[in-house]
């Protein structure tokens, strides 16, 4: 195995700390008996900056380090609106959805995940909507999680010339074995350094490169070839349909918040509405500064690197950091992608193996399931999502870390976007219409991605949640009006929020 020993010596010692803090949760935990709810949403506890970086963490994986500054760096400003949607997105979400789903959850039962608390929004034992979303659930981050794995083989690949399937193999063991260990509290504070590791990345690199580009004798790794509209935020020069497709995926991509389950939770676990306020300010800010430099890493690697990573866009973050840094450095700094990718597998596999375990096995398998016994039933669901993630990473035919986030992005955002933002702001929403959204913005999103997104140029989730929002609609007006019970409830919800 080729590679600096210093660089090495970085990674294993991140590793290593990451590891530490699974086992120091899981001895903690032991000692505490706040069980599943402690294991899925750390008991409700999390304060303004674990909650926030959290979030971001979660949300933004290798593909904001590897996917989102290759696709700048080829293709140009024009996949620049990719971050002004998720901006807009994340804004919007701590704003109208995060204060009020955690205490909408709160008073529904003290609701652990989102399946659990659509059902008891709407005061149903039917277990029908909480199997739905967990099917959905584990496809979906069967698929996610695989973008990360890929993503941590190709950085083991590339820096130190590691077998990719071993380095992916790895990868997952690692973690698979602090999210198994420590559950959210672990997977919190583990992404909450992760996310000061990505930033301090983001913000190090671009700037030093820019440094480096105007310097005297600097020369390009390979010849710079920019094309006419390369600097155009029009990608096509003109405002055609590509463009306007361009654009209108880009801010599709905000959709997603709205229904991002392993994003939600994240919400629900603050511990006050004072740590809100502060979790608030610190997840835009944080948000805005990671999109921002992310787009700069592409735009400067055009300069940097010419066309030296035309064949392999989604390494110019790694080539651009071992060509500038000393080994050491650049070790710590490409450890930020391994960060990225291990802050949202777990949190992934997190939220689909607590999904499981609240809203599958309690509801249909053992309806007198204990705590524990629900605890060690998603511990095991972790362990065959990743052992399933990890199969779709290793298939040869693996579209690459961009495409499989697209994918999973899109079918959480148009599947369950509606139906959260209606049950926080509708009265008149019930248990059948968000079935019927959930299903519908599922369906739509799939048919879509397999028929018509190449030949429309037009992001799934787009009409995904169109689809998803009307049928919502429709048929909550068509079906019987909620009782009084749960129109009195949302009205006290409501009355906390004003």
């Amino acid at each position: 195995m080729s590679g600096n020993i210093l660089e090495i010596a970085a990674f294993i010692v991140y590793l290593c700390l990451v590891l530490a803090v699974g086992i120091y949760f899981f001895a903690k935990g032991k000692k505490s008996d706040g069980g599943d709810k402690d294991y899925f949403l750390g008991g409700r506890d999390m304060n303004g900056w674990v909650a926030a970086l959290s979030a971001g963490a979660s949300d933004m994986s290798a593909w904001v380090l590897m996917g989102l500054p290759g696709s700048i760096y080829l293709a140009g400003m024009g996949q620049v609106w990719i971050s002004v949607g998720l901006l807009v997105g994340t804004i919007l979400a701590w704003i109208f959805v995060a204060p009020k789903l955690r205490k909408y959850s709160i008073k529904a039962g003290d609701a652990i995940t989102i399946p659990q608390y659509l059902a008891n929004r709407f005061h149903s034992k039917n277990p029908a909507l909480q199997i739905i979303c967990a099917v959905i659930f584990i496809i979906a981050y069967c698929i996610y999680a695989a973008s990360s794995i890929v993503a941590c083989g190709d950085l083991f690949n590339t820096v130190f010339g590691m077998n990719k399937s071993f380095a992916m193999v790895g990868a997952t063991i690692i973690i698979l074995i602090y999210t198994f260990l420590g559950g959210f509290n672990a997977v919190c504070w583990t992404d909450f350094f992760q996310g000061l590791m990505m930033l301090a990345a983001l913000m190090v690199v671009p700037i030093v490169a820019l440094f480096t580009i105007n310097s005297v004798g600097f020369v390009p790794t390979a010849p710079v070839e920019t094309g006419a509209n390369y600097y155009n935020l029009l990608s096509s020069g003109s405002f055609d349909w590509k463009s306007v497709s361009d654009i209108l995926s880009g801010f599709g991509w905000g959709l997603g918040y709205f229904g991002m389950p392993h994003i939600l939770v994240r919400y629900m676990s603050i511990k006050s509405d004072k740590e809100m306020k502060k979790s608030r300010v610190i997840g835009i800010v944080w948000t805005t500064l990671i999109l921002a430099m992310a787009s700069v890493v592409g735009l400067t690697a055009h300069q940097y690197l010419g066309t030296a990573c035309v064949e392999s866009k989604s390494l110019v973050f790694i080539t651009m950091v071992r060509s500038i840094f000393p080994a050491l450095l650049a070790g710590i700094l490409l450890s930020a992608i391994l960060a990225a990718s291990m802050s949202t597998a777990d949190s992934q596999l997190l939220a689909s193996s607590s999904a499981f375990a609240s809203d599958v096995y309690k509801t249909t398998f053992r309806k007198n399931a204990s705590s524990s016994e629900m605890l060690w039933a998603g511990r095991y669901v972790v362990a065959i999502i990743s052992v399933v993630a990890l199969a779709i990473a290793m298939n040869p035919s693996c579209a690459g870390i961009m495409a499989l986030v697209e994918c999973a992005w899109a079918a959480f955002g148009a599947a369950f976007g509606p139906s959260i933002i209606l049950s926080l702001y509708w009265k008149r929403f019930t248990y059948k219409g968000a079935i019927a959204g959930i299903v519908v913005g599922f369906g739509v999103d799939a048919l879509w991605y397999a028929f018509l997104s190449g030949s429309t140029g037009l992001y799934e989730i787009i009409p995904g949640f169109i689809a998803s929002l009307i049928a919502a609609v429709v048929v909550s007006l068509i079906d019987e009006k909620p009782s009084a019970e749960i129109e009195k409830e949302f009205d006290e919800v409501k009355a906390m929020n004003e």
